[in-house]
């Protein structure tokens, strides 16, 4: 498979030109942010755009998760020959990201100011300055789906048709998505405690061998997450290691799934058995 690489700080509108490059140097697949895309769906990948550390995103961008980078060499194995265009902020963070997913080399390295002028990188500097726009090149509904509850605005990129060749996008324009999680033009968006905790006791209650869900404390975090904390009352004779660990992904799922925040921790501190009378897992 053949990379081709577009290259250019953070902020500077790499993501926005992303499918027009792709376009144009007939790339089957884009790899962006921790994200595979081919076409109209996020193949696989971890988005770096939802971890809540600087750092964490870092490791995201470069796949430096063994399980996440995996999942994403099955992917490009199913894609086959061909070409695939990485985005990095730099040519070293390309040739690190290549290298992570068992890629060659990059054959060709685009920088963005060969793409856009200085106003249009200073424009989209101030951008992501002012409001965090973040850009992914794949359709509003398909984003959705790995950003639950998310604040997810469309924009239309249009390409040339090419005549007499077979493309990887076949339409004269695809959709890219503009992102913001927690805030909108109009000021923050803010999600009450109480109403976090509410949403985690009523699932936590659901889960078999929990007979209550016990004491509830939501702690902010930067940048949209928050942990978690709980002290349930767990049913005598329950499995207390695997009534825990399903507390915890029920949570974090619900809580995620409904506000679109981002659940850095669920953690459990059991406060006591009960011998009340068990109750049905809820579905």
């Amino acid at each position: 498979m053949e990379v081709i690489a577009l290259v250019g700080p953070s902020g500077t509108g790499k993501s926005h030109r992303a499918v027009v490059v792709a376009h144009q140097f007939e790339t089957q697949a884009i790899i962006d942010d921790g994200l595979l895309i081919q076409g109209n769906r996020i193949l696989a990948g971890a988005s770096a755009k939802r971890q809540p550390t600087r750092i964490g995103a870092i490791k995201a961008a470069l796949f430096m998760d063994d399980r996440q980078a995996a999942e994403v060499k099955k992917a490009l194995a199913g894609i086959g020959e061909g070409k695939i265009l990485i985005l990095g902020t730099s040519e070293e963070m390309v040739v690190r990201i290549a290298e992570r997913l068992a890629l060659p080399a990059p054959a060709k390295m685009v920088k963005i100011e060969e793409i856009a002028s200085g106003k249009e990188i200073e424009r989209a500097k101030y951008m992501r300055h002012n409001y965090s726009k973040h850009v992914i090149p794949a359709p509003t509904l398909e984003v959705k789906r790995s950003f639950p509850g998310a604040i997810v605005a469309p924009i239309k990129i249009f390409l040339r048709r090419r005549e007499g060749k077979e493309q990887g996008f076949k339409r004269d324009w695809l959709e890219q998505s503009v992102l913001r999680p927690t805030f909108t033009y109009h000021g923050r968006l803010s999600i009450a405690n109480s109403a976090l905790s509410a949403i985690a006791e009523h699932v936590a209650a659901s889960v078999k061998g929990v007979n209550d869900a016990g004491r509830i404390t939501v702690v902010p975090e930067q940048e949209g997450a928050v942990v978690i904390e709980l002290a349930p009352s767990i049913l005598y004779g329950s499995p207390l290691h695997e009534v825990a660990v399903n507390i915890q992904k029920k949570v974090k799922r619900a809580v995620e799934d409904m506000t679109g925040l981002l659940v850095k921790e669920v953690n459990i501190q059991i406060r006591s058995l009960s011998f009340a009378k068990e109750k049905s897992e809820a579905d």
